[in-house]
């Protein structure tokens, strides 16, 4: 059952690079996103990151069975990846709304 989530689990990393590839070389950002990404090229390297980190994490984490502790340093740096990643995809979004108090002048 390993090897099958295993797999699933880089087949989906894999999907998640070539989203970040489309977005770098072409602008192509996926559908669901269009409407969020302002700066697609950053969300692609930030895609990017994102599948680097989690095919580190999920090759050498819980996935890997049981965890020798120089692999389990290099799982929790895939992790810290993963998390840079998918920062680096919301810094490449529309910010949101400001409240409704906000003032444009810092009176």
């Amino acid at each position: 059952m390993d090897r099958v989530l295993m797999g699933i689990s880089l087949l989906a990393m894999a999907g998640v690079a070539m989203g970040g590839v489309a977005g770098i070389a072409t602008g192509w950002v996926v559908p669901w996103g269009r409407p969020r990404v302002l700066r697609p090229r950053v969300w692609g390297y930030g895609s990017l990151v994102t599948a680097a980190g989690g095919t580190v994490w999920s090759v050498l984490g819980p996935l890997a069975g049981p965890p020798h502790v120089p692999s389990a340093y290099a799982a929790w740096a895939g992790w810290i990846l993963f998390m840079a990643g998918l920062l680096i995809q919301s810094r490449a979004q529309r910010p949101g709304r400001a409240p409704l108090d906000a003032t444009k002048t810092s009176s």
